[in-house]
């Protein structure tokens, strides 16, 4: 028989909508054994236009809540929340590990072919600080063309519909980063994993897609470990579903996007009390 040492354990997750879902999925295929809670700031999205400052304080208000929730690792599973706000929240919370997004341009530098890599991603996470020392670092003899592509967000927030005029919309985001020959594209923001058949099928093999939702899952492993968490636990876990926009069409979206059907609950925040 197991010990059940995840019961104390609790993964809260949160983004500005769908997105970071897709962190979600691999954090549930990874460690299936771990209760969940996730928190979906749809009345403030998108944040991609926003000013840090602004997000940042959106993501110190969730944080609250979700530490106030008894979570033990809290997941930043939006790239633009994590340039935002990841070392404030790290700061703010030394007992609690915050584990959060960086744009997959290490491995995308290191596998490019071309000396071309294409990044898919927002305007916060293109203006942040986080974003400009990764391609310092890790792609010095590298091109590398940054795509800000909000369409996609939508895209993904509506479901991600296969239609032709989502092709078309996928399409006018992928062909400059086709054009100027990326052969490796960064999906720098975790509504697009979503989209990712679309990519693919507009790419039709010109370009690998790079996503950091398995490493960020796996890293989360390391972190359960950590504190003793090791061992999931034998009875189904517990997955919570909270949102500060409309929790009917937030439940219908997670239905088409993940293929689960969960009641989410609306919880409204006030970030200028945080």
């Amino acid at each position: 028989m197991h010990e059940t040492t995840s019961a104390q354990a609790l993964i809260g997750v949160l983004d500005s909508g769908v997105g970071g879902l897709s962190v979600l999925r691999e954090i549930h295929k990874q460690l299936p054994g771990y209760p969940t809670i996730y928190y979906a700031d749809q009345a403030h999205l998108p944040y991609g236009p926003r000013p840090q400052a602004e997000i940042r304080r959106f993501v110190e208000t969730i944080a609250d809540f979700l530490i106030a929730q008894g979570v033990t690792v809290v997941v930043i599973a939006c790239h633009a929340a994590s340039a935002a706000g990841l070392h404030y929240l790290r700061a703010r919370h030394p007992q609690i590990p915050i584990v959060g997004m960086e744009p997959a341009v290490k491995p995308a530098a290191e596998r490019t072919q071309t000396g071309v890599v294409g990044v898919l991603t927002t305007q916060a996470t293109a203006d942040g600080s986080l974003y400009r020392r990764v391609i310092e670092r890790f792609a010095v003899d590298t091109r590398v063309i940054t795509q800000v592509s909000p369409a996609l967000v939508t895209l993904a927030e509506a479901g991600a519909p296969d239609t032709p005029e989502s092709r078309a919309i996928v399409m006018a985001e992928v062909k400059p980063l086709l054009d100027a020959g990326a052969d490796q594209i960064v999906l720098a923001c975790t509504h697009f994993p979503f989209v990712a058949p679309l990519i693919r099928e507009v790419v039709a093999g010109r370009a690998v897609l790079v996503d950091p939702s398995t490493a960020v899952a796996r890293q989360v492993g390391r972190v359960l470990a950590g504190q003793g968490s090791g061992t999931a636990s034998n009875t189904p876990p517990t997955q919570r579903y909270c949102t500060s926009g409309d929790p009917v069409a937030f439940s219908a979206t997670i239905a088409r996007l993940c293929g689960v059907s969960v009641t989410a609950e609306q919880c409204r925040l006030d970030p200028t009390t945080a």
